[in-house]
Parts: C-alpha cells; sequence; structure tokens
C-alpha cells in the first residue's frame, strides 16, 4: 500500500476525544541489537509542539529552566520522574552536564531524557544560543532502539497528508545513512495512529 493511501485508511479510523499521533513503525532486519543500538537523533521538516526544559546557570524567559540551586525541589525519586514525563527534551549548558548526570542521571538516562552532545548542549549559556538550540531541538525525533523494531512519532493526525509525508520520506533517509549496512538492515515500514494497528506500506524485501 502506498503512504497517501495508509494515511486516508487512518483517517476512517474511530476517532478520538484527542489528537492522536502519527506513529512510524520501522522493522529492522540483518540487524544485531546488542552491538548495533541506535542512539541518535533524526530532524523533520514539519516538527509537532514539543515541550522542552533547559539546565542553566541562570534562569531564562524563553523555556522552562534549570538551575543548579533548583536541584533541592527533587530530592525524591518521583519527583524527577514527574519531571521526566513533564518535558520532551531537555537541553543544557556544557559545565552542567556533571551534575546533571550525578543528580537525574539515574532517571534520565534510560528514559532517554538526558540532553546530549547529538543534541541539546548548548554552547554558550545566553539567549541566542539557548533559542537557537530550542529551534533545532524542535525539529528533532530521538532514536533509542533495544529492539528489532524503532517506533517514533512523526507528526499529529491534523496535519496536512503533504507534511506528514515530507516527514516519512525525511525521517527515512536519514535512517538508512545511520543504520550499519543501509537500506538492506530494513525489512519493513508501517504507519499508525496513537489508538490504531499499524498498515504496512514499504515491504524492502520487494523492489520499491
Amino acid at each position: 500500500m502506498e503512504l497517501k493511501a495508509a494515511l486516508e485508511e487512518l483517517k476512517n479510523e474511530k476517532k478520538r476525544k484527542f489528537i492522536q499521533s502519527v506513529d512510524l513503525v520501522v522493522n529492522l532486519q540483518k540487524f544485531d541489537v546488542r552491538k548495533e543500538a541506535l542512539n541518535t537523533f533524526l530532524s523533520v521538516p514539519h516538527p509537532t509542539e514539543k515541550k522542552i526544559a533547559a539546565f542553566l546557570t541562570k534562569h531564562t524567559k524563553i523555556i522552562p529552566s534549570i538551575t543548579e540551586a533548583d536541584f533541592v525541589k527533587y530530592k525524591e525519586l518521583k519527583d524527577m520522574k514527574k519531571l521526566a514525563k513533564d518535558f520532551d527534551f531537555f537541553i543544557a549548558v556544557a559545565p552542567m552536564m556533571s551534575k546533571i548526570a550525578t543528580k537525574f542521571g539515574r532517571v534520565f538516562g534510560p528514559l532517554g531524557k538526558m540532553p546530549s552532545p547529538q543534541g541539546g548542549i548548548i554552547p554558550q549559556d545566553n539567549d541566542e544560543a539557548i533559542k537557537a538550540m530550542v529551534d533545532n531541538m524542535k525539529k528533532m525525533i530521538r532514536i533509542r532502539n533495544k529492539e528489532m523494531s524503532i517506533k517514533m512519532a512523526i507528526g499529529k493526525e491534523d496535519m496536512d497528508d503533504e507534511k506528514i509525508i515530507d516527514n516519512v520520506n525525511a525521517v527515512l533517509k536519514q535512517l538508512e545513512s545511520k543504520l550499519p549496512r543501509g537500506k538492506e538492515c530494513i525489512k519493513n515500514v508501517m504507519i499508525k495512529l496513537t489508538m490504531t494497528k499499524a498498515i504496512k506500506f514499504i515491504d524492502y524485501n520487494k523492489k520499491r
């Protein structure tokens, strides 16, 4: 099935009381997930709204910010878990990274929420650099796979189909370049909404 047709089919599914995410499911093959698991970022041309917070040496009005003085607010594990749940991404200035890892690493690490040199480390602690990083992170999708399938949200159901298609094509092109054997590592690609079954629209074992 072509992607456009798959999106049309998804639109005919039962409507929910919330705007569902459009999720891409990439099933892998010829891939050793124990040795070659991905931990990287992909970017999309049409981003969805993301909640981003920053670890900074001083507070800013640009986005929610956390300074070292604020660490006392997160004494309990439940408080750190709530913080991690409240935001999609965390960015940080480089000098704070060791302190962030010590304080939040045990919670943020397994959830993939730690600021990363691949996406999230601010070179300078000023409003211009912070805004530039925020704008960049809004386009990012974090990929961390521990199994033979990569799942990612690439849009919202109220987006134009063409924007969703652009995002899918951009993500697949980047993903192919990051996999150790390129397209050979991809078995097939499926698309779904949050509450629907997945529809396969690409089979890499067949001629595309």
